[in-house]
This record gives structure tokens, sequence and C-alpha cells, in this order.
């Protein structure tokens, strides 16, 4: 690296404030909504939803944000490149971000269009489905991405779902451009299976070019992306194209490969699954601060698993039991 790094990770991902309700299948049915995914709506929708919804609580989210949420929790420095507008909302982002001793200082947006909201159900399986209005965080502009935070951050962390308007994709291609010219690390996750779907080309083209170091994905992920049905021919394939893949495979645990050699750790066990939102958010989170601490393969996917089965164990995707204490106790 060019210089000594001030950040451990610099997120661009979107800022988004969930809405979580509980609901059952018939519910899902009755709304068409696709069970166990992430469907972008319009306001529209979103203002329908929210109105059939039963009860429910505001929690800031984002999976990029959430990300450094549990990063900051295990100690690490993290910045934020996101954007809010100038409502409620998206001063209560801005004020959970900054609670966890995130920096984050984009300037927000006028009043229109309004701060993203995610409005997601939980069924009694403790499946999550996501339907998200972006609103603002559409609307980052490459001008947001300040070049000196950018080479200040050791690792650049970016989310797929970003990938779907025009500027925040100009100004993560600025921020990777900016990351490999000072010689940092990119990651990237490849979010959703419906986002491969919409942007599978680009997502290869970016992998198969050198842009990205570490992956992240999940195990119907990373073979969507490789449109195959057989996991560790997909493993092998992407593997050999980026620095670090890991890829986590739900109550099988994860797996990583990095310089040609398989790591694997079995999930962490949880007394109960309430909501898993966030499960992979956090355990990128839990991957990363182990890597910025020089932890080996296993440690750190020891560390994601640990992080990841806490959040599933309540609703929301920030942590909110002591992770660093647990992992410390785990790990030392």
């Amino acid at each position: 690296m060019t210089t000594e790094a001030r950040y451990d990770i610099v997120a661009v991902g979107n800022a988004i404030v969930d809405v979580i309700a509980q609901a059952d299948d018939s519910f899902l049915e009755e709304e068409q909504l696709a069970k166990g995914a992430m469907t972008l709506i319009d306001a529209e929708r979103a203002t329908e939803l929210y109105r059939d919804m039963g009860p429910a609580r505001e929690i800031s989210g984002g999976s990029g944000s959430n990300t450094l949420a549990g990063a900051s929790t295990l100690g690490r420095q993290c910045a934020l490149i996101a954007q809010v507008a100038d409502d409620q909302l998206g001063e209560v982002f801005t004020h959970d971000i900054r609670a966890t001793g995130i920096d984050f200082d984009v300037p927000p947006l006028g009043k229109e269009p309004p701060t993203a909201r995610c409005l997601i159900f939980v069924t009694p399986d403790a499946q999550r489905t996501m339907n998200t209005f972006l609103g603002a965080s559409q609307f980052l502009p490459p001008s947001s991405v300040d070049a000196d935070l950018i080479a200040s951050g050791a690792i650049l962390y970016l989310e797929g779902y970003l990938w779907d308007a025009d500027e925040p994709k100009a100004a993560m291609a600025l921020a990777m451009d900016i990351a490999r010219k000072n010689g940092r690390k990119v990651a990237f996750t490849l979010s959703d299976g419906f986002c491969i779907m919409r942007h599978r080309d680009e997502f290869a083209k970016l992998i198969a070019d050198g842009k990205i170091d570490i992956l992240f994905s999940n195990e119907d992920e990373i073979m969507s992306l490789c449109e195959t049905d057989d996991f560790d021919g997909a493993v092998e394939q992407t593997a050999a194209q980026v620095e670090t893949l890991v890829v986590t495979r739900s109550e099988k645990g994860a797996i990583a490969v990095q310089d040609g050699q398989r790591v694997s750790v079995a999930a962490e066990p949880v007394d109960k699954i309430v909501d898993t939102t966030g499960a992979g958010d956090l355990f990128a989170a839990g991957f990363l601060s182990g890597y910025t601490e020089g932890r080996s393969v296993e440690d750190s996917l020891t560390i994601g698993a640990i992080a990841a089965a806490e959040v599933i164990s309540h609703y929301g995707a920030r942590p909110e039991a002591d992770i660093r204490a647990m992992v410390e106790e785990r790990l030392g």
C-alpha cells in the first residue's frame, strides 16, 4: 500500500431504513411477493405495502452499512459513502450510522426523492422478503466519492445492490479505480440472486478484469453467476479470478478459497433463528475484520460465522450483543 491506512474499511452502499414486520405465507401470496428475494419497488408500491403490513419497527439498514456497523462493533475503523434525503428517515439513518462510530459526511439531497426504505416481511420460518424503494440512494453522484477518503481505506467494500442505478454505478466504478491506483483492496458482494440476474454480465466482467480482490457470495448466488447447478465447479471457476472468494452456505457453514487453498468452517449454533436479515452482511463484517487484523482465513471465516449467528437471533440487521467479546472468548 502507498501509505498507512486511516480506515480499515470504506464502503460505498445504499442508505436505507428497514421497516420490519412479521407476516405469514398467505400474506406474501396475496401481495404477490417473491419470498426470500429482494424486489425493487416504486414509491406508490412502497406506500401500499406500508399501509398493508402489520405492526413494524424501523431500523437503519442497507447492506454495506450493515457490514460497516458489524465491523465497527468488532473494533474496526470505518467510513461510509451513501446518499440520504433531507427528511426524517435521512436523519434517523445519519444518527444511527454515526452512533456506531462510522464516519459519514455525504451531504443530504433535498426533500425529494425521499430517503430509501426497505419493507421487510419476516415469515415464521425466519425467512425475510425484502421490498426496496431506493429513493435518494439511487442518486449517489460520483462527486460524492472523496478520493482521499478512498485512498485512506485498507479495503474498499462495494455492494452489488447499488449497481441498479447509473449515478451510484459510476460512483462505484470511480471508487474502484481510485482504490486500485492507491494499492488498496477492493471487496465486492454479489448481494442477491435477482441482482445477479439483472447484472450478471457486468459482474462477470468486473471479476474477469481483475477489478475485485475479495468476492462475497452465497451458495445460490455463485451458481447463478456462473449459470450452473455445480457448486464446486462454480467455486473453482470464480476462485481462479479473484484473490479471495468467500461463500456462505447457511446451515452448512462457509468456505473461502485463497491462493488456491480452500478452507471451510461450520455454522455457529443458534438457539432460535428469528430473522435472517443481514446474515450475509454481518458475515462479511466478521470476515473483513479478521482479514484486516491479519488473522488466518479460517479464523476470519469463524468471526464471520459468529457475527452472522448473532444477527439472525433477533430482528434487524445490526448486531445487538457484544460480538467482539464473543470473538475474543472464542479465538482470543
